[in-house]
């Protein structure tokens, strides 16, 4: 299937950002560099739920039916739910730090996030940092208003924020969040927020469907901690020390084949700016690659109830994060 049908099964009108010169759009979709199979039995659209909510003012009535969707679906993904002026005022001061720090190509404006020659950007979390547009997107408005609403009660809002500036190349390999910020309350969600308009070609985030539901993951693989070793094993403080590297949380390298092996669908969409898709821990997910030249700009952000442990390694002022601070050993 080529690009245009598979925008077509994407099932929404998609303005793309203005191109760069000489930017074409690739014949097929790929993620890991492994190229995505788009046949409909295997590969689809994100189910929207803005026939259930359309803004914070539709959420009291329509709760019970959002959680049904995320408890059915591991998702739940809202079009134009932010608005998109205050999307775009942050995608506009996340732009000029990256020009400012030379990642632009200075040929264009800086809010196309055009990449300058040879940018290798993938994870910039340093431009969360004193943002005062993103932390007013994130963590007021119409975002807490929707965990609110979800939760049921008051919520609490992890202080790390993980900034994606993902440069052409290969996207975020599979795997389920709980692996990363699992020593607090499993009843944990992403909010996965574009900011601003993401083609096919830039490589939007991509879920496997059903992935939620897999017993057989969820004994596995889900159980696992990319910051625990065994501390009874005689390489326990090489682990402990950082001079052996563990586990790096990915499910598979491949998400071909992952899908093959476990089913379901790839399911994306082409997003615009202004929508909000959520997921539970356990719902495996990756990336598409980005095969144009621009830098591909979103935040991931993670919300619980208040009254629930949240992992220390991801509250607080500085964040201890995947450091030396945060391995555990365990007995294996």
């Amino acid at each position: 299937m080529a690009i245009a049908e598979a925008e077509a099964v994407a099932s929404r009108t998609f303005t793309a950002p203005k191109e760069a010169e000489g930017n074409r759009k690739p014949a097929k979709l790929l993620s890991s560099g492994r190229e995505i199979d788009t046949r409909p039995e295997v590969f689809g659209a994100l189910r929207r739920s803005d026939d259930l909510a359309r803004g914070p003012d539709d959420l009291a009535g329509v709760v019970e039916g959002l959680r049904e969707r995320m408890r059915e679906d591991g998702y739940v993904y809202l079009p134009g739910y932010l608005e998109r002026e205050r999307v775009m005022e942050t995608r506009a001061e996340v732009t000029r730090r990256l020009a400012t720090d030379g990642f632009l190509d200075q040929r264009f404006p800086s809010i196309d996030s055009v990449a300058a020659e040879d940018c290798k950007l993938k994870f910039k979390p340093d431009l969360a940092r004193n943002n005062a547009p993103l932390h007013d997107l994130l963590y007021a408005g119409r975002m807490t208003a929707f965990f609110r609403a979800l939760l049921g009660g008051p919520i609490l809002h992890f202080d790390f924020t993980w900034m994606r500036a993902v440069a052409p190349g290969k996207g975020t390999r599979p795997h389920g969040d709980i692996v990363f910020m699992g020593r607090g309350t499993p009843n944990l969600y992403t909010a996965w927020t574009p900011l601003g308009d993401i083609s096919l070609e830039q490589g939007g985030l991509m879920i496997l469907e059903g992935s939620h539901q897999l017993e057989r993951v969820h004994a596995t693989y889900s159980k696992q901690d990319v910051d625990a070793y065994c501390e009874n094993y005689p390489t326990a403080e090489q682990y402990a020390s950082g001079q052996k590297k563990g586990f790096a949380g990915y499910i598979s390298t491949n998400p071909v084949k992952l899908r093959e092996r476990l089913g379901g669908r790839w399911l994306t969409n082409a997003f615009t700016a202004g929508d909000l898709l959520v997921f539970g821990m356990f719902t495996l997910h990756c990336s598409l690659d980005n095969q144009s030249r621009h830098i591909r700009l979103s935040t991931d952000s993670r919300y619980q109830l208040a009254s629930e442990p949240a992992d220390h390694r991801w509250i607080g002022e500085a964040p201890i994060g995947h450091s030396l601070a945060g391995k555990r050993g365990r007995i294996c």
